[in-house]
């Protein structure tokens, strides 16, 4: 009798203790399963159907060319469709989703798979820009959506916790962790631009391409990337600052627009700046009224940070002002022949024609649309462009390897290769074409 009350008693202890399923299920609940299930639903998988059009020779190209032609000229080509898949992140609960730009490269079509609901829903393309590799869409259908608002990664620390997850297949998650290894990483791309990156040991492979990452709280840090030409065994994300800087810009005009100093930047060597860093950015010429002039800058100024990031060359420079947009102010740390400064550049966007008029007055060059293309209009007496041999009525149909057929054009291309020096023109005269540089 006394054994079985022993018995009895040992049951009931055993029924009240900790260890059924919800107990156990409540040890195994870390903080990266409820950052997992906060951030999870906005995650989607995104679908592109792509329109291609391949020769009609049934040799696809393997032939000898003879043939290929032959049979091209016989059959016209044939459209296929591809698809591509990726990962994107809900931002906004009325469908707007945040990815990377190469992800919905040449996209015909776009799809939305959402994680909960099993839904498919089209998606329209808001905005993208190719240097930094951010896209904005729009999901075709009724809302609220459940969304991920952006948070922050300027504080960030090395050796914290996070967390990437994608959805490459629209099946479910794929989830990597690991720590911080840079908060600010210069990198190369595979365009070769030149970027800062969050740097992981958590895998980001091409199906996750446009995913969170996310800290241990689940709020969105950084859009994961795999562009990077050396992203083997390490992940690279966009900073969420980044993002959010020309967020607002992809939305209201469906690109990043420039921004203007009117500094003419130029290289400089370890010597002239004195030390302070690798490199830097010479300031050769400050355009008059400009935002440079307005904020005190002078001619053989040394840039040699933008907002506290170093600036190593011109085209890190760039760069770095395409993360901003007309209206932002940037902190640029300046060297004037031995004494440091701190001068504060309020940007703004490059004013109507001031492209147009650049290319007068550096290359002397006066360009207009003609039915045949990009003409040359005038030459500046005494310019390169005359030394060189360039006259009225020529084309100029390639500037810096970019083809071009309008002014329009051209000026959209000088916003980007502004200060940029020397630039290579493709000149075309009587059918016949040669290269110059201006």
């Amino acid at each position: 009798m006394v054994f079985r009350c022993i018995g009895y008693a040992v049951l009931v202890i055993l029924s009240i203790m900790p260890w059924g399923d919800s107990a156990v299920a409540a040890e195994r609940r870390t903080p990266v399963v409820t950052a997992v299930e906060k951030a999870g639903p906005a995650v989607v998988n995104i679908r592109t159907e792509k329109v291609v059009r391949r020769s009609g020779s049934p040799f696809f190209g393997f032939s000898d060319p003879f043939f290929d032609q032959f049979f091209r000229d016989l059959a016209p080509p044939r459209a296929y469709k591809t698809q591509s898949l990726g990962t994107g992140v809900i931002i906004d609960a009325q469908g707007l989703v945040l990815t990377n730009a190469h992800v919905i490269e040449k996209a015909s079509k776009i799809f939305v798979a959402l994680t909960t609901g099993g839904r498919e829903l089209e998606a329209e393309l808001v905005g993208k820009d190719h240097q930094l590799d951010l896209a904005v869409l729009r999901i075709l259908g009724a809302g609220p959506f459940p969304e991920l608002k952006p948070a922050r990664s300027d504080d960030l620390l090395v050796g914290e916790t996070v967390i990437a997850i994608g959805n490459p297949l629209g099946l479910g998650h794929s989830i990597t962790t690991g720590v911080v290894s840079s908060t600010r990483r210069r990198m190369s791309t595979e365009n070769n631009e030149f970027g800062l990156f969050i740097q992981t040991d958590a895998l980001i492979n091409p199906g996750n391409s446009g995913g969170p990452l996310i800290n241990i709280k689940g709020e969105l840090i950084g859009i994961n990337t795999a562009i990077i030409q050396q992203a083997q065994g390490i992940g690279f994300s966009i900073p969420i600052d980044t993002a959010k800087r020309v967020l607002d810009d992809l939305i209201e005009f469906g690109r990043v627009r420039p921004t203007f100093t009117g500094i003419l930047p130029g290289e400089v060597g370890e010597a002239f700046s004195g030390g302070h860093g690798t490199g830097g950015v010479l300031v050769h010429g400050v355009e008059p009224g400009s935002p440079a002039e307005k904020a005190g800058l002078r001619i053989a100024d040394v840039v040699l940070t933008v907002d506290g990031d170093r600036v190593g060359a011109t085209d890190e420079y760039r760069s770095l002002l395409r993360t901003y947009t007309p209206g932002d102010s940037v902190r640029l740390g300046v060297l004037r022949s031995v004494e440091p400064l701190e001068l504060t550049l309020a940007l703004v966007a490059i004013p109507e024609g001031y492209a147009v008029d650049y290319a007068e007055r550096v290359f002397g060059l006066r360009l207009a649309d003609s039915r045949q293309g990009l003409r040359v209009q005038s030459v500046l007496a005494g310019s390169k462009a005359e030394q060189l041999g360039i006259r009225s009525g020529d084309f100029v149909v390639e500037v810096a390897g970019a083809r071009l057929s309008s002014v329009d054009e051209f000026s959209r291309l000088m916003e980007h290769l502004y200060g940029r020096q020397p630039l290579r023109f493709l000149v075309v005269r009587g059918g016949r074409g040669y290269y110059v540089d201006l």
